[in-house]
């Protein structure tokens, strides 16, 4: 049986918002259909074209730019959220802060004296010119990438959870056409669902976070989920395909009425049927859910889903 649901894996998100900082104000920035949208820069290329001649460049225009350099960056797997309650909060004096901190320190890069013997041996000082240039550009790939993540993040919940989304469905679709060089991206898959479905397995059963066991599946159906041993021994072993980190936990549907969704059958906003456990070891039964947008104990651009009544 195929699992792949008739749909992109954002499918079943509502769009989501958040203001920024830009010139002398505040301008939305969208999540809409699985891209970043800039509602008040509607001519973006071109603003790209002039900053690349020398002009200003907006904090909208950055931020999209910081969104398209990190859509495959696996390490967003690892910093991301795990759950609605797991708050990553940074804000945007924050990234100022942190912007500024960076530039007075690529500013002040010490500069080494001149060897002694330098008009003798052009070469070793061509070298030295080099090994300047290549630290200067590593110490600013490090401040341009810390200043994309505290940016990123500072959009908020819904955005963070939808990039994890894009990182994963990218990764997984290349595992499943067996692209060369997929199979590394394996164990940041694997440590990604581990780390999400080990806090909802404990609300499911009540075990221990870390007696949570994780395998990617592959082939047909959407894999299994046992039981075993008792006490210190006691083990959840789950098997999911690598897409379920954007189909199902990305859209808020991993307990759905005190049910395990495994995957998504009819994906949809705000409703949708999904493939869910009632207790390991079962096979999984179809449910017909709902979602609700800003329910209790979510942040306000998250969603809960249950079952819809009748």
């Amino acid at each position: 049986m195929n699992m792949r649901p008739n749909g992109p894996w954002y499918t079943c998100l509502p769009d989501c918002e958040s203001l920024v900082p830009c010139g002398a104000g505040r301008h939305a920035v969208r999540w809409e259909a699985g891209s970043l949208r800039l509602p008040e820069h509607p001519d973006a290329e071109s603003e790209l074209v002039l900053a690349a001649l020398g002009g200003a460049k907006t904090w909208c225009i950055e931020l999209a730019e910081a969104w398209a350099r990190h859509t495959e960056d696996l390490s967003v797997l690892a910093i991301g959220p795990r759950h609605p309650a797991d708050e990553i909060s940074v804000s945007w004096d924050d990234v100022a802060a942190a912007a500024q901190a960076g530039q007075a320190f690529s500013g002040s890069t010490p500069h080494p004296r001149p060897m002694r013997l330098a008009s003798r041996t052009p070469g070793l000082q061509a070298m030295a010119s080099a090994r300047r240039r290549q630290v200067s550009a590593e110490m600013e790939q490090v401040r341009r990438r810390r200043s994309d993540i505290l940016s990123l993040l500072a959009l908020g919940y819904g955005f963070q959870v939808r990039l994890i989304g894009q990182v994963a469905a990218t990764h997984a679709a290349r595992l499943d056409d067996q692209e060369e060089g997929s199979e590394a991206t394996r164990p940041a898959l694997v440590a990604a669902i581990a780390g999400r479905l080990a806090p909802a397995a404990e609300q499911w059963l009540g075990i221990d976070p870390d007696q949570v066991v994780v395998a990617l599946h592959h082939g047909s159906g959407w894999g299994s989920a046992e039981l075993t041993g008792r006490g210190e021994e006691r083990r959840l072993r789950v098997s999911l395909p690598p897409s379920w980190l954007a189909q199902v936990w990305a859209c808020g549907l991993t307990l759905t009425s005190r049910h395990l969704v495994v995957a998504v059958e009819q994906p949809g906003w705000p409703q949708a049927r999904v493939l869910a456990l009632r207790a390991p070891g079962t096979d999984p039964v179809p449910l017909d859910v709902q979602a609700i947008l800003g329910a209790p104990g979510t942040p306000p651009d998250a969603s809960r889903w249950e079952v819809r009544p009748g």
